[in-house]
């Protein structure tokens, strides 16, 4: 019965790790989203730009202006483009996480079988034990019991 005890404290331990990483996966998708989310409003606004100089420019733009445009969106273009690294960054990080989290899970799921399988034995030697204790009792009273007379 301690081997049962020491396996389940080894249940709880690897619940707890297995909460943590599902706790660190859920970060990790939650970074993931919200970078996903900043990229969609870069491209959104660079586009809403483009949009404006196009505006502008069919009712006449300086040169200055005109090159003051092209160096912004240019900038945006560079945002765009570290804000897709940090989404691919994101993604093999909740990939990560994710396995880490489902490979604990199978660790969690494994030593709870073995606490059941192991139960389930104790329980039969039990069982086998109080069958034991009965059969000899009833040895007993019959070995016991007075010679019946005819």
């Amino acid at each position: 019965m301690s081997n049962l005890k020491q396996l389940h404290m080894v249940s709880e331990v690897e619940t707890k790790k297995e909460q943590k990483l599902a706790q660190n996966y859920q970060y990790a998708a939650k970074n993931l989203q919200d970078n996903q989310q900043k990229l969609t409003g870069l491209e959104q606004y660079r586009l809403e730009y483009l949009q404006l100089i196009q505006q502008k420019g069919q009712l006449g733009v300086e040169a200055k202006k005109l090159h003051q445009h092209q160096s912004f969106v240019a900038k945006l273009d560079r945002a765009c483009e570290q804000q897709i690294q940090f989404v691919s960054q994101a993604v093999l990080v909740a990939d990560q996480r994710k396995r880490q989290w489902l490979e604990q899970q199978k660790r969690r799921k494994a030593i709870e079988m073995l606490i059941a399988g192991k139960t389930k034995e104790a329980i039969a030697v039990e069982a086998r034990q109080e069958q034991q204790l009965f059969d000899e009792i009833a040895i007993q009273k019959y070995v016991r019991r007075p010679p019946v007379l005819r």
